[in-house]
């Protein structure tokens, strides 16, 4: 896939184009969306990217096209499964809701810098050293079965980042607006909402950690990975907003995830078995027993699994919900 350098400085300022409007916007009048507006922005968010991908399919072909699609739905579930830390954050640093949107904008800022530098940095190392599939493949494989084993005990939403900055800085008792910074009887105190933007900003650079390896089993085009990536967090603010209630009766989307994670690492390591140069391994021949999953059965894998377990979670919620309402 060609994409000149036109195509992505067009791309890129169109994205910061879509960001400077919301944080103007946002900026000058901080509010909860409404479930319209919600709707909306989604709807809207959802319809540019299968545009978009409709879009690579006519420029390039369907391999790509159906890349990109795997990618953003990959990305997508990986990103409503954040956001049940979103809410856990939110709630333990009592973040009004008048301001969690500006709270997540930044969050989405941060997490679409740090996802370009992995991009940027996965892209070099694919390019120079094929056996990084198997490292891919082995921490998704491990991600995997960490996910498998989710627990729902209730996190304090405060990592050790936030910990640490909590007892250096001298904090205000009360948000100021959307301030990170206050005055307090001319004394210059931190407001919680740089403790919001803290423990948002460390946690998408740990949900980073995950989600590319995870997409560059499904592309090895950077500007996939990045559209991908961008398509999948813009409507994340909205989704919050949206669905946050009903996250919690997506009570098997951790196994579900860790079903898509664990056959992207598969994926993984069969393709670096089958570019194999590693001299320990088949004296550092190709191996060409290992088959090659195509993209049109990633697809079927992913959006399958994504169907399956959303069914399952709401008829087990609706069961349950069921047998604790009393009988009338």
């Amino acid at each position: 896939m060609h994409v000149t350098t036109t195509a992505w400085i067009i791309t890129v300022a169109v994205m910061a184009v879509v960001l400077i409007v919301d944080i103007l916007i946002i900026g000058r009048r901080p509010h909860e969306p409404t479930m319209r507006e919600c709707a909306i922005a989604i709807s809207m968010f959802v319809g540019a990217a299968v545009l978009f991908g409709l879009g690579i399919w006519a420029v390039s072909g369907a391999e790509y096209a159906g890349q990109f699609y795997a990618g953003w739905i990959t990305e997508y579930s990986l990103s409503i499964d954040n956001l049940f830390v979103f809410i856990i954050i939110m709630g333990a640093l009592k973040v009004p809701r008048v301001y969690q949107q500006t709270a997540l904008l930044v969050g989405i800022v941060l997490a679409l810098i740090f996802r370009g530098v992995f991009i940027a940095v996965g892209a070099a190392l694919i390019n120079e050293f094929a056996w990084i599939f198997y490292i891919f493949g082995a921490f998704l494989i491990y991600t995997a079965i960490g996910q498998a084993r989710h627990s729902d005990t209730e996190s304090d939403g405060e990592n050790a980042m936030v910990r640490t900055i909590r007892t250096r800085l001298p904090f205000s008792a009360d948000f100021d607006g959307t301030r990170i910074f206050t005055k307090e009887n001319g004394k210059r105190l931190a407001t919680p909402m740089l403790l919001v933007i803290v423990a948002l900003g460390t946690t998408d650079l740990l949900f980073a950690l995950d989600s590319i390896p995870a997409i560059f089993g499904l592309t090895k085009e950077p500007y996939i990975v990045f559209t991908a990536n961008v398509f999948a967090l813009m409507g994340l603010r909205q989704l919050y907003f949206l669905i946050g209630g009903l996250l919690q009766r997506l009570v098997y989307l951790h196994y579900g995830l860790a079903i898509i994670l664990a056959f992207i690492g598969v994926k993984l390591v069969l393709h670096a078995m089958h570019e194999n140069t590693l001299p320990f391994i088949n004296g550092g021949e190709h191996i060409e027993w290992a088959p090659e999953i195509g993209i049109s059965t990633s697809l079927i894998v992913i959006g399958t699994t994504l169907i399956v377990t959303t069914v399952a979670s709401l008829l087990r919620t609706r069961s349950i919900e069921k047998q604790v309402t009393p009988a009338e």
